[in-house]
């Protein structure tokens, strides 16, 4: 599991605007959000509260990527349709997601399945994780983790 303080892991992730970006090394501050499955409410809306803020984010000299295990076909809708402005990764092996930690146990209803859970990390461009946010609630977190960024 990787928190504060840690080198994130040399993992080049490839998003859906065509950037790569090694997380061991990225060019310019990075923030990694996972979140469980495109075109869910919950999902919806973070994404949608990131785009809102996405020109605050370059202003800020920060790079937005959301990751799910979702493939890349099913990003390209979700973009699509909620005309998102912040790139989607897939992570269907998850190699990413084992890395950070980020595919847990979770229970609904009594019953245990693995699922995503909800993440976000600010890492610097030497690759060191700033800020780790787990178990995220939606409300207000796009506008805190900008906050964050910022001070970078």
């Amino acid at each position: 599991m990787i928190d504060e303080g840690d080198k994130a892991p040399a993992i080049t992730v490839i998003a859906s605007d065509g950037s790569s970006v090694d997380l061991s090394s990225p060019s310019q501050p990075l923030v990694l959000y996972f979140y469980p499955k495109d075109d869910t409410s919950g999902c919806t809306k973070e994404a949608q509260d990131f785009t809102a803020l996405a020109g605050d984010f370059k202003k800020a000299g920060a790079k937005v990527v959301g990751v799910s295990r979702d493939p890349m076909k099913k990003h390209e809708k979700f973009i699509s349709k909620y005309d998102l402005a912040v790139p989607l990764a897939s992570d269907e092996d998850g190699r990413i997601s084992d890395a950070f930690g980020t595919w847990v146990e979770k229970s609904m209803y009594g019953r245990k399945y693995m699922g995503m859970e909800r993440a976000t990390y600010l890492i610097d461009s030497d690759g060191k994780v700033i800020r780790a946010w787990r178990k995220v609630k939606v409300p207000g977190h796009a506008q805190e983790v900008l906050r964050a960024a910022a001070q970078v």
